[in-house]
């Protein structure tokens, strides 16, 4: 996408922004009325199990939730094989894909390619890294098991960059706690640089303090002994400069267009009940 670099505001200016992306960010205005204390907001479950399960949910992108935001009663549950499509998810068949050692599985459209290829240098041993594509072959998402651990970087006051959680949902697996950790969830993030950068993944690591960071991993911190992993297009999403390559993350020239691909796209509902879906045995 093309379009002037937007200018540089504060985390209440972002997230006013979010708030003013029509009718589909309306209902977002009134979950944000009832956020608790600690700013989490009410997230939108986009690939619900049934339409059922889907009329129940929130329409909110969940503009201004923390990564830990806590869905409603009737947000739907994780999708499960062969349930019917939302209005938003444009697939109506899915298969279920699982490793030869039945270590992980998780369920795609019945037309997306799934790929096992060799893990990255460095990674644990028993270490998986599987890719998805759609069925055009273009790429989609990475999962990689047995990462070793990464300790967030530094990040100084004058490098951080604000960032917004669009959607936040949470699921079950298995990780580790500790200090700058949640409950996993699957959660569709966008930060400024010279645009507005979205990645969608899995995470239990917070972003940053303050609606600021300089770096926003896509990464669950693993039991002990077991490493990290990630399931997203992007491990690490950053505030790209403009000589850089903007691919696999999203560029957006507005908050409106990042609201708008995860509330009206198909692709995002599709890749989200892909990510729900994620099964990984100890």
């Amino acid at each position: 996408m093309t379009g002037t670099a937007p200018s540089s505001a504060g985390s209440a200016g972002i997230r006013g922004a979010v708030l003013r992306t029509g009718a589909a960010l309306a209902v977002a205005a009134a979950a944000l009325s009832g956020c608790s204390s600690d700013g989490k907001g009410t997230p939108v479950w986009t690939a619900g199990s049934s339409a059922a399960d889907s009329a129940g949910a929130s329409a909110s992108a969940g503009a201004g939730a923390s990564e830990g935001a806590t869905p409603s009663a009737t947000t739907g549950a994780a999708a499960t094989a062969g349930a019917s499509p939302t209005p938003g998810s444009s697939a109506a068949a899915w298969k279920v894909f699982t490793d030869p050692a039945k270590t992980v599985s998780f369920e795609v459209p019945q037309d997306w390619i799934v790929q096992s290829v060799a893990p990255d240098a460095g990674a644990l041993p028993g270490a998986l890294k599987i890719t998805v594509k759609d069925a055009g072959g273009a790429y989609l998402a990475t999962l990689q098991t047995g990462l070793p651990p990464q300790p967030a970087a530094a990040c100084p006051d004058d490098a951080a960059r604000n960032y917004v959680v669009v959607s936040s949902v949470p699921v079950d697996l298995p990780h580790a706690g500790g200090g700058g950790t949640i409950d996993p969830h699957v959660v569709f993030r966008v930060i400024q640089g010279y645009k507005y950068f979205g990645s969608y993944g899995i995470t239990n690591v917070v972003g940053g303090a303050g609606g600021k960071s300089c770096a926003l991993q896509n990464v669950v911190r693993g039991p002990a002994g077991k490493g990290d992993y990630s399931f997203g297009d992007l491990t690490v999403l950053k505030p790209l400069a403009p000589d850089q390559k903007v691919a696999p993350a999203k560029a957006f020239d507005t908050l409106d267009q990042a609201a708008k691909y995860v509330n009206e796209g198909s692709e995002f509902a599709n890749v989200q009940r892909m990510l729900m879906s994620l099964k990984i045995k100890n």
